[in-house]
């Protein structure tokens, strides 16, 4: 039987876990700072309602969010949202608002220097 001498700690799913290896072998300091944020604890992880993001946002912004987007609010203006994770009554409002909604793998695959892209804490 091996026992380990530490507890192992992180995120315990498969996907998040691949997706922080990857966002840190890109060795770009937005990406590195993402993975950084998404490798801590879930208590930590960030929630954004939608009236916060519209309230903090412009026109045609492209922003990433480190964790979960609340449905609360609404969108008036289009941005393109790459979040972990996102209510349905988020999801529903985000695609009236004519605005785009990514995974982070797929914002990564589009712009892998991260130019443009914002961090929304």
């Amino acid at each position: 039987m091996v026992t380990l001498s530490h507890k192992i700690t992180g995120p315990s799913n498969f996907y998040v876990r691949k997706l922080i290896r990857d966002l840190w072998k890109t060795k770009r300091n937005i990406w590195r700072q993402i993975s950084k944020k998404l490798s801590g604890s879930r208590k930590n992880r960030v929630e954004a309602n939608l009236k916060r993001i519209n309230n903090k946002t412009q026109e045609g912004d492209v922003i990433v969010i480190p964790g979960k987007v609340l449905g609360n609010g609404t969108l008036d203006h289009r941005v393109t949202i790459a979040c972990l994770d996102c209510s349905r009554n988020a999801r529903e409002k985000i695609t009236n608002s004519g605005s785009t909604l990514l995974s982070i793998e797929e914002l990564l695959a589009e712009n892998p220097e991260g130019s443009g892209v914002k961090i929304f804490y």
